[in-house]
């Protein structure tokens, strides 16, 4: 039995028993006497378990009306994570810090991570999480960083069921506009986050980026609850961070990678439903679906000339005008700024 088990197993004959002998521990567990001692040690030193020994039963149970530091009636954790789990919970973190630059996740999570850290112990194992952290480097670019006093509104009322007025610029209008929307899930997306949500103004599912949101209040008014599946049809059935389904139309691009680009490409998921086939002289197509064309195509473009649309037609010019636009910038060594989308 493995130790995290072990231990789960011991407060768990407790619990149900009362109390325990010795004895029956050790033949429950099928372990050594310093094995047993030791467990019991760590339950009540580690994990803050209760446990004594009651001389009268000679057994160990749980102390009566005992205060400890999971309150005053003592559990477990509901999970348990062996040495190698916990480090890797600790590289999450790490990771969820390099997503949240002012913090806010950070301090949410800081009971769960000083928690990890008594798991982990002092000594050794407390160093050697300090070693893994400094050798963990996690980098993210073209980071959209939220406000983390938006951030927080906005979760308090995806949480509490709560409508939020929104200050919203949308940027390939260059409008603000005011939103009353219903919050129904949050997205994070390309080192940035996203609100989905029913906008009341057009009644209908809406995503907004949470870095141009200007404003944001929490409302005492209900939200609008919808299912969801239905958020998820709606708003998943397009390529990339551009909402599409429902009603809208599903078209499917095929990709040729040449056969340098290949290697790599087989094993990138540019869409869950996307297909693949290799083909007789080591080119790579890739088959998947889109609604609004915008993110495929910046993603097209990047992959330069290691990469052909074949389909669809629509596509296919789209992506040979932005290429010919390209290089007439180029060719008269013109300057301009490109426009991003909205999201």
């Amino acid at each position: 039995m493995a130790n995290t088990a072990r231990l789960y197993r011991i407060e768990a004959l407790i619990r149900a028993r009362g109390h325990v002998s010795f004895a029956s521990l050790l033949a429950e567990l099928e372990v050594s006497p310093a094995t047993l001692k030791r467990d019991l040690e760590y339950l009540r030193s580690r994990l803050g378990a209760p446990i004594e020994y009651d001389r009268d039963l000679n057994a160990y149970r749980f102390a009566s009306g005992s205060a400890t530091p999971a309150g005053p009636r003592h559990e477990l954790p509901g999970l348990w994570f062996d040495e190698a789990e916990l480090y890797s919970l600790l590289m999450a973190r790490q990771l969820l810090g390099s997503l949240d630059s002012e913090g806010l996740i950070s301090r949410h999570l800081q009971p769960l991570l000083d928690r990890i850290q008594h798991l982990l112990g002092s000594g050794e194992g407390e160093a050697a999480a300090a070693r893994l952290m400094k050798r963990v480097k996690i980098t993210s670019s073209q980071r959209r960083p939220v406000p983390s006093r938006f951030f927080e509104r906005v979760s308090s009322a995806l949480l509490a069921r709560r409508r939020l007025q929104l200050r919203y610029l949308t940027r390939t209008r260059g409008e603000v506009t005011e939103r009353e929307v219903s919050p129904q899930r949050l997205v994070h997306y390309r080192h940035t986050w996203y609100l989905d949500a029913w906008c009341h103004r057009v009644d209908a599912l809406r995503r907004f980026a949470l870095d141009a949101v200007e404003q944001a209040t929490v409302l005492t008014t209900k939200a609008r609850e919808v299912p969801l599946k239905q958020v998820a049809a709606a708003m998943d059935a397009g390529y990339g961070i551009f909402a599409g389904g429902g009603a809208a139309t599903v078209h499917w691009a095929v990709l040729r990678f040449d056969p340098q680009a290949a290697p790599w490409a087989s094993h990138e998921e540019w869409h869950a439903d996307q297909r693949g086939a290799w083909q007789p002289d080591g080119s790579f197509e890739l088959t998947l679906p889109y609604v609004d064309d915008t993110e495929l195509v910046m993603d097209i473009l990047r992959q330069g000339p290691q990469l052909q649309v074949l389909a669809p037609p629509a596509l296919v010019e789209r992506v040979r005008l932005a290429l010919d636009q390209a290089g007439a910038r180029y060719a008269t060594g013109g300057g301009g700024s490109a426009q991003r989308p909205d999201s």
